[in-house]
């Protein structure tokens, strides 16, 4: 990705303090980080802060998105719903590489309560360092976008 990628970035309540750390981190790389939030750590809902962020890579306002919530599951899950959307929860390095590579993921999804802010970083810049090789996974990305017809 270039330096003017545009990075959706949204979390849950669970998540806040982390997404703000990622979204410092990716901007010091020359990302452009389009934080949507929220801002206030009062009990929010996942499924809303996920779709938003997803539906601003499937429209292509943003290149990609990284989504948290106290596991990674649940926003992810709702991300997924979005059309063009291929959202992975990772928690390792190697998963996040792989969900670019192979499976052509526009977004990731992380778990605050799952990883810490350390590992999380290592986790974004794996996924954001990693490009879809195409081949043979281009045959299985194009199976799973025919799931959504």
């Amino acid at each position: 990705m270039t330096a003017k990628t545009r990075i959706a970035l949204s979390s849950d309540h669970a998540a806040i303090d982390l997404r703000r750390a990622i979204a410092a981190h990716i901007t010091a790389q020359g990302y452009e980080a389009i934080d949507i939030g929220p801002t206030s750590p009062e009990s929010t809902h996942y499924p809303q802060h996920g779709a938003a962020a997803a539906n601003l890579v499937a429209s292509g306002d943003c290149d990609l998105g990284i989504i948290l919530c106290g596991t990674g599951q649940g926003i992810m899950m709702a991300a997924n719903k979005v059309k063009g959307i291929r959202c992975g929860v990772c928690s390792d390095t190697f998963s996040a590489q792989m969900i670019r590579e192979h499976n052509d993921a526009n977004m990731l999804s992380l778990g605050a309560r799952i990883v810490d802010e350390a590992q999380a970083l290592q986790i974004v810049d794996a996924f954001l360092g990693a490009q879809f090789e195409g081949g043979r996974h281009a045959t299985r990305v194009d199976m799973i976008t025919a799931l959504e017809a």
